[in-house]
């Protein structure tokens, strides 16, 4: 418990850090999210982990008026982002809770739509989450969610390194890393009609940005690197960054990002 309590206040003090959060690559990688849930003029929706508000709304401008978003989220800087565009857009269709989207608790079918885009593998129990939008959910309700392949961003190679140095790691993405996975996580909730695809991301990088690892490492389960003496934890950054050197071509460093979108209906 006392792990689980470090993790969460780890990733809300990363996501409080996140002064800037829009731009072109996190807003493009979030909407197509919107394209398979077919939003309807009037809907509830429920968008989890909501961070900047960027899938909420987008929501709340299609479902207008007589519809409502609630937007959660634990991070306090996410949400003042969000809050400032939706005053400035004059949004009067959206609510935002501060709070652990893993202990908030709705009345049974309260929602339509129910998104959580690239959050999902930050929960600690993932099967239970999606049984709990389920039964949030309408009869004839959708939920959809998007997570990174378990090849993406720099955990793979992270997860190389340290086994060099005989840490073993476990991929946050793992859980949700394939489309498979997230096509069984769906069904096994009780969730049908699932709709699963995947779309490419990814981008180049400068080697000077790509060699930047803090040493940061996120996994709600494990994080055997918080055992490190702080010359360890240099040896590993140094090695990475030789990794990172040897990754580079004339176009950068190429930064996986193959994001796997999945919907299901009640």
């Amino acid at each position: 418990m006392q792990y689980e309590q470090q993790y969460k206040q780890e990733v809300i003090d990363f996501f409080n850090s996140r002064t800037s959060y829009d731009n072109d690559y996190t807003i493009r990688r979030t909407l197509p999210l919107l394209e398979l849930v077919h939003l309807q003029k009037g809907q509830k929706v429920l968008d989890i982990a909501t961070g900047t508000g960027i899938i909420a709304i987008a929501a709340a401008q299609i479902i207008g008026s007589e519809g409502k978003v609630i937007g959660v989220d634990f991070s306090l800087g996410m949400l003042e982002q969000a809050q400032q565009k939706i005053e400035e857009l004059g949004l009067q269709n959206i609510e935002l809770i501060e709070a652990d989207a893993e202990d908030i608790d709705f009345k049974d079918e309260s929602f339509d739509i129910i998104l959580c885009s690239t959050a999902i593998v930050y929960f600690t129990d993932i099967p239970a989450a999606l049984h709990k939008w389920y039964r949030f959910l309408k009869q004839g309700g959708i939920v959809g969610f998007s997570a990174c392949s378990q090849e993406s961003c720099e955990a793979p190679l992270i997860i190389e390194v340290c086994a060099k140095h005989g840490i073993t790691m476990t991929n946050i993405n793992e859980p949700t890393g394939t489309p498979q996975k997230c096509q069984n996580l769906l069904q096994e909730a009780g969730f049908k009609d699932i709709k699963v695809k995947s779309e490419q991301f990814g981008f180049y990088r400068s080697i000077e940005q790509a060699q930047e690892w803090n040493g940061l490492w996120f996994h709600p389960r494990e994080n055997p690197l918080l055992q490190l003496s702080a010359e360890q934890m240099q040896e590993l950054q140094a090695e990475y960054r030789q990794q990172i050197e040897a990754m580079a071509t004339e176009q950068g460093v190429w930064y996986e990002n193959m994001t796997i979108f999945a919907t299901g209906r009640k």
